[in-house]
């Protein structure tokens, strides 16, 4: 059975800082592509970053210069480095893989509060 085990979020203030991560229990299995997706209350859930196996990127709009994704390919790891944070970015976020052999998984979702 895969999981991903998410870590970090919470609440920081406005223009602040945070770090999530996100690791596969399996560590041996090749994935495509890992990524962020968040939900906010009311909204769709949508993309922030994603990541290929080769390290091509890409942000969305609102996300692009103030957050930064990586992965460790080894480990099966993926991490969102998040600065500047906006009241807007307050949502639950969800890592998600794409394993090449077992297709998508979620993980459970880590809540993001930004708040003064």
């Amino acid at each position: 059975q895969v999981q991903l085990v998410e870590s970090g979020g919470g609440l920081v203030p406005p223009g602040g800082s945070l770090g999530l991560s996100c690791a596969a229990s399996v560590s041996r299995l090749s994935i495509k592509t890992m990524g962020w997706y968040r939900q906010a209350p009311g909204k769709q859930r949508e993309l922030v970053a994603r990541i290929t196996s080769g390290g091509i990127t890409n942000y969305a709009d609102s996300v692009k210069g103030r957050f930064t994704i990586s992965r460790d390919n080894a480990k099966n790891t993926v991490s969102l480095q998040m600065n500047s944070l906006k009241p807007e970015d307050t949502a639950v976020y969800y890592c998600n893989a794409d394993f090449y052999i077992f297709g998508e998984y979620w993980g459970q979702g880590t809540q993001v509060t930004v708040s003064s």
